[in-house]
């Protein structure tokens, strides 16, 4: 019964999420805050893999978009984690696209902008997969991979939310996520910390 499919710390909070969203938009300020805690440390994940650095002010942008747009939401906790990352993302394409005009564009800027628009050897990846070591290897993935990843274990998502978020059928990303767990778990083990960990998301080995 698909033992590693969403991270259990997402789907143990979904509830809280969810009940915590209904009351924020009946305007429950104090709701809100419990909503942007549950999610922040997932989105923010999810961003460093797109924009490194620059994850902080994205993510400010974006739940600035998600506070002023809140009352369209309908759905549940896990719908308003894919909600929120589909938001998260746009801003990120947003970002990269205004660094263009920077003399020196990154892989990273050029991968991230042709993206499409709007436990066993797994559970060591799932478990290590918050640390800023193990994102720098994600960002070593083939793209697919390492956004499928990011939005399947750094934010939690369901398949079916991670492919809206991607414009992707569920079962192109299902694979891509098992690939780069496979490969991420395989790194791992061999070798603890001390590969060079590419910079950059898409940036093939």
């Amino acid at each position: 019964m698909g033992q590693g499919a969403q991270p259990r710390r997402a789907q143990a909070y979904d509830g809280e999420l969810g009940a915590a969203v209904e009351r924020a938009q009946r305007g429950d300020e104090a709701a809100f805050a419990v909503a942007y805690r549950l999610v922040q440390p997932g989105l923010l994940g999810y961003l460093r893999g797109l924009v490194g650095d620059d994850a902080e002010d994205v993510a400010s942008d974006a739940w600035l978009e998600i506070a002023r747009d809140l009352g369209r939401f309908q759905g549940d906790g896990a719908g308003f984690r894919g909600w929120t990352a589909a938001i998260a993302r746009h801003r990120a394409l947003d970002h990269l696209r205004r660094r263009r005009a920077r003399p020196r564009p990154s892989a990273l800027e050029q991968d991230v902008l042709d993206l499409p628009g709007p436990r066993s050897t797994h559970d060591q990846a799932l478990e290590t997969i918050s640390t800023e070591y193990v994102l720098e290897l994600v960002r070593g993935l083939p793209r697919d991979q390492a956004e499928a990843v990011l939005l399947r274990v750094v934010v939690g998502l369901d398949g079916p939310a991670a492919a809206r978020v991607l414009g992707k059928r569920p079962g192109a990303v299902r694979t891509a996520a098992y690939r780069g767990l496979k490969r991420l778990a395989g790194r791992l083990r061999a070798e603890g910390v001390t590969d060079e960990a590419p910079r950059t998301l898409g940036e093939s080995s």
